[in-house]
């Protein structure tokens, strides 16, 4: 028998899962600043509250979860076997929401590099990618 979860005590599960300061996160941002940037964090004037933001270049940087943001490709990012009632719908809307929220920031003139927990596993790589977009050698993520 399937312990089902109420949609309360789902709630407050998902409460507890970090949305800052995750391990991903501060690789990143130790990765950042050992470059030698200097950025803020989770600005709440910018849609999504972006990880790092760097006023100064109109630049910011999201750390995302495979599989909390649906990554394509990735094979951290397959869908849940069991509640996909629940699960495919909400990774759904994350993926709807992020897409929403770079438009807007590129609405408003910011650029925005996405790092996926996955490329972690290749820092020279990360490394790379940052320093180009840091420097204005962009992209497509």
């Amino acid at each position: 028998m399937v312990d089902t979860v109420t949609k309360d005590k789902r709630s407050e599960i998902m409460k507890r899962v970090p949305q800052k300061d995750t391990k991903p996160e501060l690789i990143v941002r130790k990765l950042v600043h050992g470059l030698g940037y200097r950025y803020r964090l989770h600005k709440s004037g910018l849609p999504g509250k972006p990880d790092l933001v760097f006023s100064g270049r109109k630049k910011v940087i999201f750390v995302n979860g495979c599989f909390w943001h649906g990554h394509e490709g990735c094979k951290y990012s397959r869908p849940p076997k069991s509640n996909k009632d629940y699960w495919l719908p909400k990774l759904k809307r994350n993926k709807e929401r992020d897409a929403f929220i770079n438009q807007k920031l590129y609405d408003l003139g910011w650029s925005v590099l996405t790092i996926w927990e996955c490329e972690l596993r290749d820092m020279q790589a990360v490394k790379g990618k940052v320093l180009d977009f840091l420097e204005g050698i962009e992209s497509a993520d």
